[in-house]
């Protein structure tokens, strides 16, 4: 993929309308990146389901290179500002002390935004054949990497700062990463609908009630494995 130039038009500024053009063409490119690639995407097909002209996505992206970057740039923004409430949440109770009742809270938090990405968002599962399709190496690494560098990297760093807390272990401490690992894998069946999980469960699809169902199991397991590893008064740390 070619370096791209800077868009004729900025990406924040003009009128409202111009702004929701410019959505609707990610939105659709989103879409058709994730299902065909990007060599197999063409700007003709992605102006056709954004309802424009092929001259917009030049006048708003430059080039189809510049049309995937704002692409990549739009679901790793989402993604951060989804996350950003908890964040503060949990960054606010490890600076102020809290009981590990408040700690397991926060973790939760996290987890439970996480499962609502994943579960309840009909948009999520194109943006995450997206993101699939760069993780798979068919696509060149751009979403991958401003989500590992914006959004993965300080997440991860904050999971593990919580989970050491509850644990009364270190943030480096094999268990530690272990656990975190084993509670984010009870999250990736679902990751995926269509997949294995479906057949499994015996349902066509997953629906807000059969999510709602999913996310309030998979938090309630999680308070229990928390629950049995913290580090409190008459408690001790679980052997691995």
């Amino acid at each position: 993929m070619n370096q791209t130039r800077r868009p004729r038009r900025p990406p924040d500024g003009g009128y409202a309308r111009g702004d929701e053009t410019r959505q609707r063409i990610i939105a659709a490119a989103v879409t058709l990146f994730g299902e065909h690639g990007f060599a197999g995407a063409s700007t003709r097909d992605i102006a056709a389901a954004a309802g424009v002209n092929a001259p917009a996505l030049q006048y708003y992206f430059e080039n189809k290179e510049g049309l995937y970057q704002a692409c990549a740039e739009y679901i790793t923004n989402d993604l951060k500002a989804r996350f950003a409430p908890v964040m503060r949440q949990a960054n606010d109770v490890l600076k102020s002390d809290g009981d590990t009742d408040a700690l397991i809270d926060a973790y939760l938090g996290i987890h439970e935004v996480t499962m609502d990405c994943v579960l309840l968002q009909p948009y999520a599962s194109k943006k995450r054949l997206f993101v699939a399709r760069e993780l798979a190496d068919e696509e060149p690494d751009v979403a991958s990497k401003l989500l590992h560098q914006r959004l993965k990297k300080p997440l991860n760093k904050l999971i593990l700062t919580l989970l050491s807390r509850i644990m009364g272990t270190s943030p480096n401490d094999s268990v530690t990463r272990i656990r975190m690992l084993t509670l984010k894998g009870q999250i990736m069946p679902f990751y995926h609908p269509p997949g294995a999980c479906l057949d499994l469960l015996g349902w066509k699809e997953i629906d807000a009630a059969k999510g709602a169902l999913l996310k309030a199991t998979v938090l309630a397991q999680t308070r229990t494995l928390l629950d049995s590893w913290r580090v409190g008064p008459g408690a001790h740390r679980s052997a691995p």
